[in-house]
């Protein structure tokens, strides 16, 4: 796949602060700020996590249920969805399918414990502008949701450790699913039970997950490099909007208005 031309529909401009120059690139004819519902990745969109909460209670969760050291090295965990780190760590050895499967709910049950016994261990910092863009668009009228991996327990304990939990009205979560188009789908069903039989709904994500799963979905993607990956790489994948930030993309948008 070509690299897209980000000089075309891309927005550069420097801040007052020490941050490097922010950039926006804008397909033709979408309008990021016009959607009827918005679905919001949580780690890595939202917020970061600069402690290891989360991450430890996979292992701790695997090895109280079922007796098992879980590995995780070469297992992709940004993108992905609780189930289905679990299920990709136990592909790679020798555990029956069976047997894992047959005890996942219990070790997703003790994950969604062991998070909560240690919520005041918890180091999580919201992303730039986060609060900002949130009361923008709910302002104009849009509905707001979460759609992301993590167990619907956790995700929401996040949220609501950093402060963000009454702007959403609905969140779609991994507990039923393993793979990320389908935790998707259901997020967007229930964007519009709330908005609107023919709403359209945007996902806003930090991984070329959120993207291909966006677009199995049929809806765009607002991708936005604030996670592991780069401006760059996000673009490769041509969402519809790409942004160094939402805070670049916020700026930008008010800047042109004015």
């Amino acid at each position: 796949m070509s690299t897209p031309d980000a000089t075309a529909h891309s927005v550069r401009y420097t801040t007052q602060t020490a941050e490097p120059p922010h950039l926006v690139h804008m397909e033709p004819d979408f309008c990021w700020d016009e959607q009827n519902a918005y679905l919001f990745d949580i780690d890595g969109t939202l917020l970061r996590s600069r402690d290891r909460v989360h991450y430890d209670s996979f292992f701790a969760s695997v090895r109280e249920v079922m007796g098992h050291e879980l590995n995780l090295s070469g297992v992709t965990l940004h993108g992905n969805t609780d189930p289905g780190i679990l299920r990709d760590a136990f592909l790679q050895t020798t555990v029956d399918d069976s047997h894992w499967r047959a005890s996942l709910e219990e070790v997703l049950d003790r994950m969604r414990t062991t998070v909560a016994a240690q919520r005041d261990q918890m180091q999580l910092v919201r992303m730039p502008a986060i609060e900002e863009t949130l009361q923008y668009l709910a302002g104009k009228g849009a509905t707001l949701g979460v759609a992301t991996g993590n167990l619907e327990a956790i995700g929401w304990l996040k949220i609501e450790t950093v402060g963000l939990r009454h702007w959403f009205r609905f969140g779609g979560f991994s507990d039923r699913y393993f793979d990320r188009a389908d935790m998707i789908a259901h997020a967007a069903e229930r964007a519009r039970s709330i908005a609107g039989r023919d709403a359209t709904v945007c996902v806003v994500g930090d991984t070329e997950f959120d993207i291909a799963a966006a677009r199995a979905n049929g809806l765009p993607t607002i991708a936005v490099a604030t996670g592991n990956q780069s401006f760059d790489q996000l673009l490769q994948m041509r969402p519809e909007a790409c942004t160094t930030s939402l805070r670049a993309l916020l700026d930008a948008t008010v800047g042109a208005q004015k």
